[in-house]
């Protein structure tokens, strides 16, 4: 894991699927348990939503709040 992963959760979109548009920091758990029981899709976006579900798994969400707030800031 590396920070810019992590920016890269704040600020790209899931792609498809019932949560499309939605930020990938966004996804719900359950969705994300989901992909973990099916298997995430090949690439980045599979690289991403498998950090995403550690981190959500983990309880760890509350360290991207500053990347939030440093992107929200920037705009």
């Amino acid at each position: 894991m590396n920070h810019e992963h992590l920016e890269l959760l704040v600020t790209r979109v899931m792609p498809y699927g019932k949560y499309q548009g939605r930020l990938l920091a966004d996804l719900p758990g359950h969705y994300l348990n989901w992909f973990a029981s099916q298997g995430f899709p090949p690439g980045e976006i599979g690289r991403l939503l498998a950090l995403m579900h550690e981190i959500d798994h983990n309880g760890l969400k509350p360290l991207l709040e500053p990347l939030r707030k440093s992107k929200r800031e920037q705009r």
